[in-house]
């Protein structure tokens, strides 16, 4: 085996603990347990990180839920009048579900209850705990829990009607944030601004945070696709025509360009646009007059313009299918969206916005949230329809999942595995678990000795393992079993 110092670095001491909450206040967690012991090793341990309310008893329990409403609960399934059982936990657990779908229920049940631990999976649980409880193992477990009730809260903000602060835009990632950070400086401009990326990565959206964020926004924004539109009638549909034009035009009708006045025009899909009404485009963004087709009026119009296209401009410059000076006047400032695939950091939260809004809007206030191979897959798929495909997978799982939860299946992910793309990033995290699923092995799951071998700290690992969905207590078992 390699030295342990190459192996630390490689698998990333620095790495961003994906599972730590989005935001910095303390989550509100709520321990249900009635062996004081459990109960003061619990709050010992967690205190520094959440907010911690206790309570010993189901009826306890669900006054302190009622009045704390946490994010996250621990709840003992085995609770007074029948310690022995699991009717008082589960009772407790439709309670607090009852009363908060989206909270994350931790049930913690004794070794040899796993059937009552999966009968609360079924029933809405986010995660079971089988004790005796390792600290780091259940923080960790505690930690996930958290992480994705905060994204839930999120795409719930994200998802409420007024769009949030960008029209709607969802994105923390760098590449998102630059994005957003080039909208609030053009913004306050008239300058004619360039969105490509594409299909599905959001180009509109942009376009109306621009307009939304502008001296304009009281004043129309008028989108009109470049590329679904006819040719012959796409000169009409930007500038008008008297009557009489052509066969057919019986009366004068207003173009997309006067209608904008005062305010915004979205031009998508630009590089469709024929070579001789880009000439046509041009001349107005240079002197900003407009002639209906068939007139010989001039009208002057205060229109900002913003273009986008998924295709290669400057290859279609080459090829003489774009002109080299609209290019340039429509890219005074270009906006480069990122694929979807370029998003992980983002993607999670998206596809938890799209469920909250499709659970609404689908009357289906059951489903509460993500399978845990639902979010391997969501995480792992390549995404070629970018965000436009997450949108429209999440909303037919919405429509046809018949459990509480989404699955992989549900969303038509079933087989999406890690590392297909054969990127560095997935190389690298195909090795990362190829280097500690071995260690596991050696140690029986002992995730410090693993560590220690690995050449990192416990704390990372254990958030490797989160992150790769690995539960070190399978390599106990598999060895307890082995023994037999």
């Amino acid at each position: 085996m390699a030295s342990a110092a190459p192996v630390g670095a490689f698998l990333g001491e620095t790495t961003v603990d994906q599972t730590k909450t989005p935001t910095q206040a303390k989550t509100s967690l709520l321990i249900v347990e009635d062996d004081e012991g459990i109960r003061s090793q619990l709050r010992w341990a967690l205190a520094g990180d959440y907010d911690v309310h206790l309570a010993t008893n189901g009826q306890e329990g669900l006054e302190a839920f009622a009045r704390a409403q946490p994010g996250v609960v621990t709840l003992d399934l085995g609770l007074p009048p029948h310690p022995d059982g699991a009717q008082e936990g589960l009772r407790v657990l439709a309670g607090v579900l009852s009363l908060a779908p989206t909270t994350k229920v931790i049930v913690l049940t004794g070794n040899t209850d796993k059937a009552n631990a999966l009968k609360a999976i079924r029933l809405g649980a986010f995660d079971y705990y089988l004790k005796p409880v390792e600290i780091e193992e259940f923080r960790t477990t505690v930690r996930r829990a958290a992480y994705l009730h905060g994204l839930e809260r999120d795409a719930r903000v994200a998802a409420s009607g007024d769009g949030g602060p960008y029209e709607g835009i969802i994105g923390g990632c760098a590449a998102m944030r630059e994005v957003l950070g080039t909208i609030d400086r053009v913004a306050g401009t008239n300058a004619t601004v360039l969105i490509q990326g594409e299909s599905g990565t959001g180009k509109e959206l942009v376009a109306r945070a621009i307009h939304a964020r502008s001296a304009r926004k009281d004043r129309a924004f008028v989108p009109i696709n470049c590329g679904a539109i006819p040719e012959t009638l796409l000169e009409s549909e930007l500038f008008g025509h008297e009557k009489g034009a052509f066969t057919g035009a019986h009366v004068q009708r207003t173009g997309r360009l006067e209608t904008a006045d005062g305010g915004t025009v979205f031009l998508d899909e630009i590089g469709e646009m024929s070579l001789g009404l880009q000439v046509k485009l041009l001349r107005f963004l240079q002197d900003h007059q407009i002639e209906r087709v068939g007139g010989r009026l001039l009208i002057r119009l205060d229109v900002r313009v913003i273009a986008a296209t998924n295709s290669d401009l400057p290859q279609a410059m080459t090829a003489g299918a774009f002109r080299e000076d609209l290019f340039y006047r429509l890219s005074v400032v270009s906006i480069a969206l990122p694929p979807l695939r370029e998003r992980q950091e983002d993607v999670l939260l998206l596809a938890l916005t799209f469920l909250d809004r499709y659970r609404a809007e689908c009357q289906r206030p059951r489903l509460r949230g993500f399978a845990p191979d639902a979010e391997e897959a969501i995480k792992n798929y390549a995404w070629p329809g970018n965000v436009r495909e997450l949108d429209n997978k999440v909303k037919r799982a919405v429509i046809m999942a018949s459990g509480h939860t989404l699955t992989a299946e549900d969303l038509g992910l079933a087989g999406v595995t890690r590392g297909t793309e054969g990127s560095l990033k997935a190389e690298r995290e195909r090795v990362e678990r190829v280097l500690a699923i071995e260690a596991l092995k050696r140690t029986q799951g002992n995730v410090s000795q693993a560590a220690r071998d690995l050449g990192i700290s416990r704390p990372t690992l254990n958030s490797l393992l989160a992150r790769m969905a690995v539960d070190a207590r399978d390599f106990k078992k598999r060895k307890a079993a082995e023994s037999d």
